[in-house]
């Protein structure tokens, strides 16, 4: 249930804190104080469209949060589904914040969320009707909903349910089978190039990875080979130049000649000898170096190319030889799916023909069990419509039979009938506002055990409504908040009498500005209300008996 409401800087609200006890909460006040602000501003918390115009004028933002207490089942759902702590307590807080620009934050227990997360929480938690706001009456595709929540065996929609969600899925597997003969035609096509493609080509999990190594291997062996050449080059010689062996050998000639006339030229060539051996040397390990190298060139062409094939693979059918082995099993699959089609599409054809049967016949069930439901309901809603100065209008659920949805086959419309004699029609084109307002308080009084939803709000329900009709309507609001608390905006003494908590909505004018208070009012308080509701500008004593007259009955 709502068990407080903080609003700051709404319209001309500037501060307000509000507790809402849990049974039945009436709201009052002159017009214009800004009893429908306050059902803006609860809309507001629960995720309702709102404008930068519900700013009041001048604050930079405006805030609402609100308190919940001991939340149902559905709700904590929710907050899981959002992973969100739930409180020990089960207690819940929402707020949003609107800046005067129109942008809006919200958070639930404290965690920042988006308006449409807000929203579906909202909608579990509070449910909001009125004088104009009659939608769920007026759309026959929610009458079902209604209809279902008078009764208590779920079991038969929930098999129902089930057993529909597995026909669909037969039914798409047969689409999927019974698809246009060209398109078929065409990917088994595709599916055998892409089989053969990939069997062809014998890819193994590993391969690619191996073929790098090697690859790299050979591209080394490679540059050894080169570097020995250049190295032998040097030693050697070439047809351009003379290698460091025959200079040397130049070299020891020309210092021989030399070392008869001086004995200095036999110790250089005693290092020419040296450097010859060296030479001699670096030559023996090159040749050594270049005969270990195992490379030829073919492989490397043949490796590049098995590499390429590989790799082109993978970028078409998964990024991996893993992936690729994969789509080949998945394409092979397929493939034996499309061959065996007609086999299949048998089979399926009978499955789907049995599992419709049984389906049809969950849904005759249901529908049945809905038609039961139906005639408690119009006599339960006529029952009540009488108790609420209505007696002369019919109530009728009207039932057609429509194609199998998820919520059966019947196509569910509730009509009325204002005058004796006259055939009953759809709400929209018979009910005012007011009578919305009061079938729809009979249809939530009835169904009110079994309502998940914890607090309802009522605005202005007694609109057009007589004082004697007015007392029976919050008569079914008292009724209503024995199993669901109920907050109700009202102009009616007859049904603000009759609230466990009254509030007073007070608007005054300071320094040019305009605010508006909500007070709780005790005994005398709430009497000098229902004199004004009463009497308007003069509250004589007689009005203030009649107030605690009604107050004490």
């Amino acid at each position: 249930m709502l068990k407080s409401l903080n609003i700051e800087n709404i319209a001309v609200i500037e501060k307000a804190e509000i507790e809402f006890s849990s049974g039945f909460n009436a709201l009052t006040g002159e017009t214009g104080a800004g009893k429908s602000i306050l059902v803006d501003s609860i809309s507001a918390v629960l995720g309702e469209r709102t404008s930068k115009e519900l700013v009041r004028n001048g604050a930079d933002s405006a805030y609402v949060s609100a308190v919940f207490e001991d939340i149902e089942d559905d709700v904590k759902e929710k907050l899981e589904e959002y992973d969100i702590p739930i409180d020990e307590e089960d207690s819940l807080i929402i707020s949003r914040k609107i800046s005067s620009l129109g942008k809006s934050s919200c958070k639930i227990n404290g965690k920042n969320v988006t308006v449409s997360m807000l929203r579906e929480l909202g909608m579990l938690l509070v449910n909001i009707h009125g004088q104009h706001d009659s939608q769920a009456l007026l759309n026959p595709d929610y009458h079902f909903k209604f209809l279902d929540m008078t009764g208590k065996n779920e079991d038969i929609l929930e098999s129902y349910k089930n057993s529909f969600k597995e026909l669909v899925s037969i039914r798409k597997h047969l689409k999927s089978l019974t698809a246009d003969a060209d398109t078929k035609d065409r990917e088994l096509e595709i599916l055998e190039y892409q089989i053969k493609e990939i069997e062809g080509s014998e890819i193994k999990i590993g391969e690619i990875e191996e073929l790098q190594n090697r690859k790299k291997a050979i591209l080394n062996s490679q540059q050894i080979t080169e570097a020995v050449g250049r190295v032998l080059t040097y030693l050697n010689g070439d047809d351009e130049a003379m290698g460091i062996e025959g200079l040397i050998s130049s070299a020891q000639n020309d210092i021989k000649s030399l070392s008869d006339f001086d004995s200095d030229f036999m110790r250089i060539n005693e290092l020419l000898y040296s450097m010859n051996d060296v030479a001699e040397q670096l030559k023996d390990v090159s040749l050594s170096k270049l005969s270990s190298v195992d490379y030829n060139e073919n492989e490397l062409e043949l490796l590049e190319g098995r590499l390429d094939l590989l790799l082109n693979l993978c970028s078409k059918y998964g990024g991996s030889e893993e992936a690729v082995l994969n789509y080949l099993e998945n394409a092979k699959a397929k493939k034996n799916m499309f061959d065996n089609s007609e086999e299949e599409l048998e089979k399926l054809n009978l499955e789907y023909d049995k599992h419709f049967s049984t389906t049809l016949k969950l849904a005759e069930n249901l529908s049945s069990y809905r038609k039961s439901l139906a005639l408690k309901l119009e006599n339960d809603v006529k029952e009540q419509l009488v108790f609420l100065d209505m007696p002369k209008i019919q109530f009728k659920v009207n039932f057609e039979k429509g194609n199998l949805s998820s919520n059966g086959f019947d196509k569910i419309e509730f009509l009325i009938s204002t005058n004796p004699g006259e055939p009953p029609k759809p709400l929209s084109k018979i009910a005012s506002g007011g009578e919305l307002s009061r079938i729809m308080l009979a249809i939530k009084n009835i169904i009110a055990k079994n309502d998940s939803i914890s607090t309802l709000i009522f605005d202005e329900i007694d609109t057009g409504v007589s004082g004697r009709a007015s007392r029976k309507i919050g008569l079914k609001l008292k009724e209503v908040s024995n199993h669901t608390q109920v907050i109700c905006v009202t102009h009616s003494a007859q049904i603000a009498s009759l609230a466990d908590s009254h509030m007073l909505i007070s608007k005054s004018f300071e320094n040019d500005k305009t605010y508006t208070k909500v007070s709780k009012l005790d005994f005398e308080e709430r009497k000098m209300e229902l004199a004004r509701i009463m009497g308007g500008l003069e509250i004589t004593e007689n009005l203030l008996q009649s107030a605690e007259e009604l107050l004490n009955n």
